[in-house]
Parts: C-alpha cells; structure tokens; sequence
C-alpha cells in the first residue's frame, strides 16, 4: 500500500484528490495517510472530506511515515520549499500547478531531484482530460500551424500569483499544442482583463485571453490550412482520475512521466508574462 501525505488544504484539490483515493477508491493500491493545513480549519475540512485519519502540525513530521507526498497551495510560491525537504529525503513528490513562480528557483529544485534520484511531477490537469487530448491529436494532424488561441478565467491581480495562479492552465495547455520554443511574451491589460501574446521561434503567434468573470471554461483554436476549434465545456467524469493515476505510478515505478524541460516551460513563460505585465514591455523568456 501506497502511503501517501498531503501538504496544504486550502485549495480544493486536495480534497478532491484525497476523496478520489481513499472515499470513491478511485486508484488501486494507494491510501492519503495524513494531512497539513494552511489553518486547522483547512486540515479538519480536508481530512474529514477525504477520510485522512492524521493531521500533522508540520508538513515534515510526515517523513518517515509516508511514500510520498502531493503538495498543494493555492500560492505557488510556497510549494518548492517544502518539496526540497522531501526530496532531501528520498520521498517522491508531485506538485500541483504551478511548480513555482521562479524559474531559477524551478531550475534548482529539479537539478537536486535529479541528483538524489528522486521522481518529481507538477501539470495542469487540464492536457490530461479525453477531450482536450482528441484535440491535440486533431491540432498534430494540421500540416503547418501559423497561429494559435486561448481564453479562459485568469485573475491578473490575484493575491495567489497574478498570472500565475490559472494562468498556468492556459500556459500548459498552450505548449502542449504547440510546443515549449515561446522566445518572447507580451501581456497587456483592459480593465481586469488580459490578452498575452506569445512569439514562437518559428514565427507562429499564439494568443491567450485572460479573462476575469463570465464562463469558467476554456477555449482553444489552432490555426492551420484549417481551422479547428475546442471549447473543454465537459470534463472527463472525474477530473483528477487520469492525473492522480499519472502521478502515483511514478511514485510506484520511479519513472517521470514529464521530462524536467516540459515542466519548467510553463514557468519560464509565466515569469515572463508577469514581468511582461508589470513592465508594459515586450519580455524574453528565460532559458529552461
């Protein structure tokens, strides 16, 4: 059995993972052992929810006791600190979008994965739902693809990371489409809202719309000989099921399903949209 702990329970999805696993018995062969809380109240809601039978005062009173860990803030400034002491400790670890808000800090934490040998993951779950992949499969089959787009919810001044904080949705899924050669961002602002351009090597202009209000769902077009359109109006039936299951065999097999590049992508595009953003400035993404 499969021990796993979760560390932080302030954003939903630790509630509904913990659910999936230990209430509905969505995966095989794995438990949520115990939990960590931004408050008590966070811990309490969570471990009540999910069946979770220990709550721990310090995410690192579960070394020893768990086979890994599922790290989730709302903020992703707060998720590598503590995943460095679990992979300190030989204890796998999948952080939720965003791996972090720092490329460089990104960089760090995943050169001291890969020198202790330890499996790390952290994606949006939204490239893993049925219908967004059947789409990618349509996007793949355009001979040459001149331009791209997104829209969805993305709060710009969000106290949980600007940009970051569901933006990285749009972002993750927006590489998977079209790839990680984004060179230069642009990010301007009307109101609450934001349209972000990326500028890829190959010439091919993706935009994305921030959007603040209105419909939560997310939009997709792909611009080729022909046009294909996607809206992800319908999820797979459990959401979390396809990415849960993708990151407990690695915990179970050691093997990364995403190679380190892909994950710091998303981040090297998000610091530079943000910086974009707060600038005015057409920025250069950093080299991942």
């Amino acid at each position: 059995m499969l021990r796993i702990g979760m560390i932080g329970s302030e954003n939903s999805h630790s509630k509904a993972v913990s659910k999936l696993i230990n209430v509905e018995k969505g995966v095989r062969g794995v438990k949520v052992v115990s939990v960590w809380g931004e408050t008590k109240a966070f811990a309490k809601e969570t471990a009540e929810a999910g069946q979770i039978p220990k709550v721990v005062k310090d995410p690192t009173e579960m070394i020893g006791d768990v086979d890994g860990v599922m790290i989730d803030h709302r903020h992703g400034k707060y998720h590598l600190p503590v995943a460095t002491e679990f992979i300190k400790a030989g204890i796998p670890v999948f952080v939720d979008k965003p791996l972090c808000c720092s490329l460089a800090e990104g960089k760090k934490y995943l050169q001291l994965a890969k020198s202790k040998g330890v499996p790390t993951v952290s994606f949006s779950s939204i490239p893993t739902q049925k219908m967004f992949r059947k789409f990618q499969d349509e996007v793949a089959s355009l001979n040459q693809i001149v331009a791209g787009a997104s829209a969805g919810p993305c709060d710009l001044k969000s106290k949980y990371g600007g940009v970051f904080f569901y933006g990285i949705h749009q972002v993750d899924a927006l590489i998977e489409l079209f790839g990680m050669d984004v060179t230069h961002v642009e990010l301007k602002k009307n109101g609450p809202q934001g349209l972000a351009i990326l500028y890829y090597k190959d010439g091919k202009m993706v935009t994305m719309h921030c959007l603040k209000g209105g419909s939560h769902t997310f939009q997709f077009m792909a611009h080729g000989e022909k046009i294909i359109q996607f809206v992800l109006a319908k999820r797979d039936k459990n959401p979390y099921l396809t990415s849960t299951k993708m990151w407990i065999e690695m915990m179970n097999t050691g093997k990364e399903p995403i190679e380190h590049r892909r994950m710091l992508a998303p981040v090297a595009v998000l610091e530079a949209l943000q910086k974009a953003l707060d600038t005015g400035k057409k920025v250069k993404v950093g080299k991942f």
